[in-house]
């Protein structure tokens, strides 16, 4: 079989998870490879996402390693045999690697955890919103519109963010755009699986906040990835030291963010500051 020129985040992943759970056990890349019948350097092509592993070697190698939790099973299981299309593949071409990534890493979630600094996450912009950030390219703006059925279709993710107040107050597209968008925020907190907190710039702890992250989260949590978003392109983090860092890291966001959208607390007084309050003050501002 061929060697991949081209590896996916999940067929990345699938090997890593691999090495890691062999590193685990204690074994060298030759002797885990002889035990399902194949060289080390067979092996190492697997654990570097070049090649697949069939079910059964996969099945004698998690026993070797020990690793017998049957719903992580289950769910490397799935990520090893998946071909890796989806509605994505129409856009192969037409939006980035790390894109179709992200959008296949979404059909296989359980939850999404997300973080955002300057701009309101992908999933919750209003087609005018997205296609000044998106410099008008429909093809980009057709695959985000399809993006956003993960949390708007029957059977939707739950989706938690946390938007930093500088975000809101950028007027991409202008004051009517932004306000059309401020407005579908408070409308998208109704929905019973979205969570909306604002971080406000009064906040005067430092937590590290420079970069927008978003936490995957799968079918068990030792496969949760940490999609990271830079200037130059993103980058995704699997290993448990990132998924730690950056669970704590979204927890204490959410203890610093105001209280989360709540529509319902309007017809009520309110005496402190939260996230609805906030954009409507906003909001009115425009």
């Amino acid at each position: 079989m061929a060697l991949r020129t081209q590896i996916s985040e999940r067929q990345r992943r699938f090997g890593a998870e691999l090495r890691r759970l062999r590193e685990g056990a204690g074994l060298a890349v030759k002797d885990a490879g002889a035990l399902v019948g194949m060289g080390g350097p067979q092996l190492s092509h697997i654990e570097a996402g070049r090649t697949g592993l069939d079910p059964d070697r996969l099945t004698t190698l998690l026993n070797a390693y020990g690793h017998m939790d049957e719903t992580y099973v289950t769910a490397l299981q799935e990520m090893g045999l998946s071909n890796g299309k989806g509605w994505w593949s129409a856009f192969k071409g037409s939006v980035t690697a790390s894109a179709l990534d992200l959008a296949e890493s979404e059909s296989g979630a359980t939850s999404l955890s997300s973080y955002e600094t300057l701009l309101i996450p992908g999933l919750l912009q209003v087609p005018r919103y997205s296609e000044v950030i998106l410099s008008g390219d429909e093809k980009k703006m057709e695959f985000r519109r399809s993006r956003q059925q993960a949390i708007s279709a029957d059977g939707a993710l739950h989706f938690h963010a946390v938007i930093h107040e500088a975000a809101l107050h950028a007027r991409f597209g202008g004051p009517e755009v932004m306000r059309e968008q401020l407005d579908s925020l408070v409308e998208a907190s109704e929905l019973p699986h979205i969570t909306i907190q604002i971080l406000p710039f009064r906040c005067a702890e430092y937590v590290s906040t420079d970069t927008s992250f978003m936490i995957v989260h799968g079918p068990n949590a030792d496969l949760d990835t940490v999609l990271m978003e830079h200037p130059g392109g993103s980058s995704y983090h699997g290993d448990p030291e990132s998924l730690i860092a950056y669970r704590s890291k979204f927890e204490r966001l959410k203890s610093l963010a105001l209280p989360e959208l709540d529509v319902s607390l309007a017809l009520r007084s309110r005496v402190d500051q939260d996230s609805w309050g906030l954009i409507q003050h906003l909001r009115y501002t425009l």
